[in-house]
This record gives structure tokens, sequence and C-alpha cells, in this order.
């Protein structure tokens, strides 16, 4: 079978194309369609044999019941038997949109679509193109997730086409889905409203049009033996790449530690972004840690990214399963067959962030700290480290800022870096794009290893909160001192010049500003002492200490 696939960027403006869609699904076929969830594989949801080429193309089991998509509410009084006041609140608040409601069926539904259930699923859609083929067809459209059966979910036109050329004879590709997981899977057959499966549409938002909502307990947890599924969606695994994956929970140290401890037992991660450059093994990213939204929309894209790139063992990092999160959660959660990784958490120390501007005197108070059992984690010997003669790093340097940034035993001339790298902000860029991702990997390492030794470690960087590392300390600290005593002790040290000092302070600023959040500020500058200030540090790192039974 050739597979056409038919560029819609606005319906109004491709009748053609609508016509064609809408006249393989007036004969009985199946077609790929975008809406703003996941492209779907649409049939006519009243005829039972173009149904079944649906199960038939995705290789689904016959048990899983489909989602029946309308393009106006009125077609709801078609297909169900009852549609009870709170099905009217629901859909005057989220249709067209990604809201799916389960209600007794009327008998034109074939049970091909329901599952065998006596209920059917319904939603509208709100993506134009999928509305306007739903019209042209002229009747309501089964369309589950346009995939291979219990792999990840298609999310552009390309996905579709890696796993149903040959299988349907279009596609109608209508650009990148805008939420990027499925819709939100409510009941109102049961004797209270049950979220069946969770989306964009969240339990607090329901709760606030219908009232009292439950969320069904195989939302985060498999489906009990021999149980039917009432949603799609709800099957033991599901969404699933070819890689075996596993989730870590908890938040970003607990992650990187399980990570570091285990790297040898996967050979890919999956994270948040930015969080890739403290950990050990090559990662794909799904959206921001803070930003759910963006998690929807890249989920199922890295899922088949893992694929891609022939990962077998994948740790995953888990997000938190409330609003649009709870979603997320399901659909990773059932990607890896509910699979849960932890470490007991015995013999672990803790870990302490230190930061202040060049000059502040930092190392000081690391000296002090190291004198009393921690383990130092330096940005700047581990910045000597991975930029030493020969290194990679050191070769990327060269051919960003010139061979001439060497000395003539081949090592690094620190000054002429500085000066090249700090003189403006692209130049900044260019430098910590080089450098940042192995000094983190090296700082990460060192720290934790101390912390499964059951030790204080001692993450010291002057960008502790700018790359991120703040996230894996129970404590941070920033050391002060006013900005003429900074210039002396630089000037001293690095044999910089008042231009390159102006520079480095600069590139510095933004730092400054998110350093004001750290636990304790510590002054070094006369009349305090490092030697009483580290006490009043010490103090703070053993009442941690002795309040967690560290």
């Amino acid at each position: 079978m050739e597979t056409l696939v038919y560029k819609i960027e606005d319906p109004k403006n491709a009748p053609r194309q609508i016509a064609a869609a809408a006249a393989l699904l007036k004969a009985g076929e199946v077609v790929a369609i975008p809406t703003e969830t996941v492209y779907g594989l649409a049939a006519n949801a009243l005829d039972p044999a173009a149904v079944k080429k649906i199960f038939e193309a995705k290789g689904r089991p016959q048990d899983n019941p489909l989602i029946v998509h309308i393009a106006e509410k009125e077609a709801l009084y078609e297909i169900a038997a009852e549609v009870p006041e709170a099905a009217l609140k629901l859909a005057d608040a989220f249709w067209p949109g990604p809201l799916t409601v389960i209600l007794p069926k009327k008998p034109c539904i074939p049970d091909a679509v329901s599952g065998g259930l006596s209920t059917v699923a319904v939603r509208m859609p709100s993506h134009p193109t999928a509305r306007a083929i739903i019209r042209a067809a002229g009747v309501p459209l089964a369309a589950p997730s346009a995939n291979l059966s219990g792999f990840p979910s298609p999310t552009t036109a390309g996905h579709v086409l890696d796993d149903m050329n040959g299988r349907v004879p279009m596609i109608v590709d209508g650009g990148p889905c805008g939420f990027g997981i499925e819709s939100t899977v409510i009941t109102l057959a049961g004797d209270k409203p049950r979220i069946l499966r969770p989306g964009a549409v969240t339990p607090e938002q329901i709760r606030a049009a219908i009232g009292e909502t439950q969320v069904d307990e195989a939302v985060l947890k498999p489906l009990k033996e021999g149980a039917a599924a009432a949603s799609p969606g709800m099957k033991y695994r599901h969404y699933s790449p070819n890689a075996a994956v596993s989730v870590v929970p908890g938040d970003l140290k607990t992650f990187v530690s399980y990570v570091l401890r285990h790297r040898e037992e996967a050979d890919h991660c999956l994270c948040f972004e930015g969080e890739e450059a403290f950990l050990p093994l090559p990662a794909f990213t799904y959206g921001r840690a803070d930003e759910p939204l963006s998690q929807t929309r890249r989920l199922f894209d890295a899922l088949r990214e893992l694929d891609e790139a022939g990962a077998s063992r994948v740790f995953a990092r888990a997000p938190v399963p409330e609003g649009i999160g709870l979603g997320v959660c399901n659909r990773l959660y059932r990607a890896a067959g509910f699979t849960f990784l932890t470490d007991p958490p015995e013999n672990q120390g803790m870990i302490l962030g230190i930061c202040g501007a060049s000059g502040a005197g930092k190392s000081t108070f690391c000296s002090l700290l190291a004198q009393k059992g921690a383990v130092i984690a330096d940005a700047d010997a581990a910045a000597r480290e991975v930029m030493r003669a020969g290194s990679p790093v050191l070769e990327a340097l060269c051919a960003a800022f010139g061979a001439d940034i060497l000395l003539p035993d081949g090592s690094l001339d620190r000054g002429k870096l500085s000066e090249r790298a700090f003189r403006d902000q692209e130049s900044t860029r260019k430098l910590n794009a080089v450098t940042h991702p192995a000094i983190l990997r090296l700082l990460v390492r060192t720290a934790f290893d101390a912390f499964h030794a059951g030790k204080t470690a001692v993450i010291d960087a002057p960008l502790l909160f700018t790359a991120g590392l703040d996230r894996l300390c129970d404590l941070t600290a920033v050391v002060t001192a006013p900005e003429e005593v900074r210039r002396r002790r630089i000037a001293a040290r690095d044999g910089l010049s008042d231009a390159a000092i102006d520079a480095r302070f600069k590139a510095q600023r933004g730092e400054a500003e998110k350093a004001a959040a750290a636990d304790i500020i510590l002054r070094n500058y006369p009349p305090f002492t490092p030697e009483k200030e580290c006490g009043r540090l010490t103090d703070t790192i053993e009442a941690y200490k002795k309040e967690r039974n560290i």
C-alpha cells in the first residue's frame, strides 16, 4: 500500500486535501489525522469493518477501547445514550480541547469501538484540521494514537510515517501537536466522576467545573490483573520505546546520585533540560523541570530519540505528579512498565555548595573545611584537570580562541585566555560552552564519591547557582568581600590588568544576584576572620546533619 502525505497548514485553504481524506474515510479506509494532543488513526466510528482496519494497522489488542471524535457538541446526543448535566458542563468548559468523556453508549456504537463495554469515550478536538475532516466525512471518527501499539505516541507526521508507512493510505500533516500527550479521560458512567487517564486538562480544572472528582488508582499504578481497560492507555505497558526504561523517583540530587552509583547498568538517561551536564551517561531531555507543559510536548519525542540512538537501558528522571505533571507521570510510568529504582539512604553524607565572586576567598574557607575532614570538589582544580596539555577541552579552546593561548610547554596561558574569554558576552558564552560540561561532570563525580562514602562534600564553584549545582546541594554558602579587597587579591594572584578584572566582574554579576539565595553568608574581610566565619558555617552543617540524622 502506498501512503500519501498531505500537508495542511490551514484547512480553509486546503479543500482538495480535506475532501480526499474525507472520501477515504467514507469509503471505510483509515486516515492518520492531526489533533492538538497526538496524531490519531481515524476511521468511521459507526462502521465495524473500518474500525477493524485501525486495529490491524496498529497491531492493537481488540479489548482496548477507542475514542470517538466529533466536530460539534450536538453530535454527542447521536452516540451517547445519556448526557448528564456534568457532561454538558465539561463540554462547555473544555470543548473543543483535550478532554474525553465516557458515557453510556447508543447501539450505533460497535463493540469494536467500545472494547466490548457498554460505554463510549467521546471528545471534540480543538485542532481545526481534525474538525474539518470530521465535518467533511459526515460521521464521528474513532481515532486512537497513530502509532504501532505499545510504542510512543506520534506528535509529528514524521513519527506517523515511521510507524504507518505502507499500513494506511493517507497521513494528513497538520504540524507538531500542541500538547504532545493524549487527552484527559473522565468517566461519568459510574457513581462518581473518575479520571481514568490524566492529560492537559487537570483534576483541579475538572473539579472547578463539576465538583468532586476521583482519580483512578490505575493512573499511577498497573491495572489490576484481569481488570478490563475502561479507557485507552490503561494497559500495563504502553507508550514504550524499544529500550528498557526505569524510573528513578525523587529530586535531581537523588537522580544524579543513583545514576552515578549505577552508571555501569545503563547506557542512556532521560532527564530535564540543563541536567544532562551533571550525568555520566548520554542523556535526552523532555522539557524543563519547572514547566510541565514543555514536558508533555517533549516526552514522546524523547522516547523515540532514545530508540534512534540505539539505547538499550535507560534511567529516567521522574516528574512531579501534580497538575499537568500527573499526565506526564502516567505516560512515563507506563513506558517503564512501572519499573522503579531506588537506593537505600544509609551511609550517605551531605553536599555543601560554596560560591563567591573572584577574589572573595572561597579557597580559604575550603581549606579550613578540608582540615575538618570535608572533601573539596574544586572548580578551579577541575578546570585545570580538564584543560591539561593535550586534552580535548584544550584543543577545543585553541580552536575557539586561537592556538597562541598555549604556553611553549603546551599548557594553558590562563591570563591570555581570560582576556579573550571575558572581553564580551559572546566570548564568555563560547568559553562556557567548551569548558562547563567537562568541569561540571568532574565536580559532580568528585562530590558524589564523597557523599556516597558518608562524608561531607564541598562543591567550590564560582558559578554554583548559574550552573544549577545548587540543586544538588543540601546547603549553600556564599563568601563575600568588598570590591576593592577582591581587586587587590586578584591582581596579586593572577596578575590581571584592571580591564581584565573589570571584564571578569561583569561576567559574574548574574551569579551574584542568584547567590543572594544562599543559606549562609560568609564575610571574608576585616574585622571578620575566616576562622570565626568558618566556625559559624561548621555549626550550621552540624545542625543540618543532626536534624536529618546524617
